[in-house]
């Protein structure tokens, strides 16, 4: 209280109101507020900046999406065009779809085919069944010829070659590969030799390459059947099963193969006495005898 001021004058000073001006330097001065806000500013240059952005991202998207649809349009077209070329060159070594028809089975076929390839006795009809002059696939007719039997039972005899070295403690990865080599190779052999005997007799027949590397290579079930009863009774039990499974291959490849070597003899009426069909019917036994021999050539030294 200033002691120069009459007592009507403080009153007059009390009671007036201390207003402030909105925005005012003092408040901008305040000693409580530690930093500047500059949120405004930032806000309104953020906003800017979003702007921008968005002005130029429908040009980009203008400007890429046309490139990018015309190059996966390209690349697609390239990549069938090469597939096309690949399937063309493929087929013309590896006939593909033949192969695909040899690969038609099923578990019912796979196991009457099995029951046909150990016990062809009492099998009555050995035609195979066609369906407008095309062959039906091997899962609808037990006798047409397939790759899938030839194919796992050659993978089982590797691997049961390797179970009965390993028994003996002769295992070596150096022998099981000779084993498998050897036993791919003298396949080839066998049908180039067969092939080599159908066209030097002139056979006319519908017998392919592929029905030949099928009906040679059925004869690895009988193997498979003699190394593993070897390995369960013995020498004994190998060559009794051996024995049994080459007289079954014997007999189902003289009546599969006589039907396709002698076909052309029989419907052209032909006897069978004749010097050329005797000829083929001795090509016949000897395709068929000589699946014994390599049965028990490539088995006997896997059971001791």
């Amino acid at each position: 209280m200033d002691y120069s001021e009459t007592p009507t004058e403080f009153r007059h000073r009390k009671l007036q109101p201390k207003v402030r001006m909105r925005n005012a330097t003092a408040e901008a001065g305040d000693p409580t507020q530690l930093f500047e806000d500059t949120s405004a500013g930032a806000r309104s240059a953020s906003y800017r900046g979003q702007d921008g952005a968005g002005l130029g991202y429908p040009a980009q998207t203008l400007l890429s999406d046309p490139m990018s649809n015309l190059a996966m349009a390209y690349g697609s077209s390239l990549a069938s065009q090469g597939k096309e070329m690949v399937d063309k060159n493929l087929d013309r070594f590896i006939p593909i779809s033949k192969l695909k028809y040899y690969f038609a089975v099923d578990t019912v076929y796979v196991g009457k085919k099995l029951g046909l390839l150990v016990f062809p006795y009492m099998h009555q009809n050995w035609e195979v069944s066609y369906q407008q002059d095309t062959p039906v696939a091997p899962r609808f007719d037990i006798n047409a010829p397939d790759l899938y039997i030839p194919a796992m039972a050659f993978i089982t005899y590797i691997l049961v070659a390797g179970l009965a070295l390993g028994t003996q403690n002769r295992f070596t990865p150096e022998i099981l590969g000779m084993q498998a080599s050897s036993a791919l190779v003298w396949l080839i052999i066998e049908v180039l030799a067969t092939l080599l005997s159908l066209y030097l007799v002139t056979v006319n027949t519908d017998l392919t390459t592929i029905d030949l590397i099928a009906f040679s290579g059925y004869k690895y079930v009988g193997m498979i059947v003699g190394v593993v009863a070897g390995l369960l009774f013995g020498r004994t039990g190998y060559y009794l099963m051996l024995l049994w499974c080459c007289a079954s291959i014997f007999v189902f490849m003289i009546r599969t193969l006589r039907l396709k070597i002698l076909s052309e003899a029989a419907a052209e009426g032909v006897l069978v006495r004749g010097a050329k069909n005797q000829l083929r019917m001795y090509l016949t036994m000897t395709i068929a005898a000589a699946q014994p021999v390599f049965m028990y050539w490539f088995t006997f030294h896997l059971v001791r």
